[in-house]
């Protein structure tokens, strides 16, 4: 996976056993572990939370979703290593956990989309639950009234949001510069860390740039 979730990064696929700023991913356990909308939202969910680890309830109530529904896919997050149970409690005779996330941020290996990748498969379904919630993100957002892409009526800017969307040609030069800058500001930005100013809003930033191979012709 702001969370710049699911960016390409160096080889890597060590699973950590407690909390680490950047988690490299190169196994297809942890790839179908990431490949739901449901348990990215998990992920977030804790992030947000930063050092308030939360229990299965509390989740459950931050993502308006069912307890019972949330227990699969804790178990399966906390059996790849992407979140870590931070304490236990004994409630009515039952044992409560509470987790945190495993790292601040994913990067997923770049050998894994190698054409001879055996979890190439599972590398793209890890990028596209990661649209798909963005997608329940952004709806619900826009439902709840927290978003305005409106410009102001004096002509400053009097939105925070920014849609662009469109196909070019490149040459192979200037789409890795392109691909550069963007990684420049996003390594500025996780640099910088979260703001504290009274006056900070949460924001969402996600990126996808690709380049098509020329296709053949039949």
């Amino acid at each position: 996976m702001a969370e710049h979730e699911l960016e390409p990064a160096a080889d890597g696929d060590e699973q950590p056993t407690t909390w680490v700023k950047e988690r490299q991913v190169g196994d297809v356990a942890v790839l179908k572990a990431l490949a739901d909308p449901l348990r990215l939202a998990i992920l977030g969910a804790l992030k947000s939370a930063e050092e308030r680890p939360l229990t299965a309830k509390e989740l459950a109530a931050e993502l308006d979703e069912p307890q019972t529904k949330l227990y699969r896919h804790i178990k399966q997050l906390e059996k790849a290593g992407l979140i870590l149970v931070a304490g236990t409690r004994l409630v009515s005779g039952i044992v409560e956990s509470r987790y945190r996330a495993a790292q601040d941020s994913i990067r997923l290996a770049p050998a894994m989309f190698t054409a001879d990748s055996p979890a190439r498969s599972e590398a793209y379904d890890a990028m596209l639950a990661a649209i798909d919630r963005l997608r329940g993100d952004f709806r619900a957002h826009v439902a709840d009234g927290r978003l305005d892409f409106s410009a102001a009526n004096d002509g400053s800017p009097g939105s925070s949001g920014l849609l662009a969307n469109f196909t070019l040609r490149l040459d192979p030069d200037r789409l890795a510069r392109l691909r550069s800058q963007l990684g420049e500001i996003l390594d500025e930005l996780s640099e910088e860390g979260p703001s504290t100013s009274e006056n900070a809003v949460d924001v969402t930033l996600f990126t996808l740039l690709y380049g098509l191979r020329a296709g053949t012709e039949s």
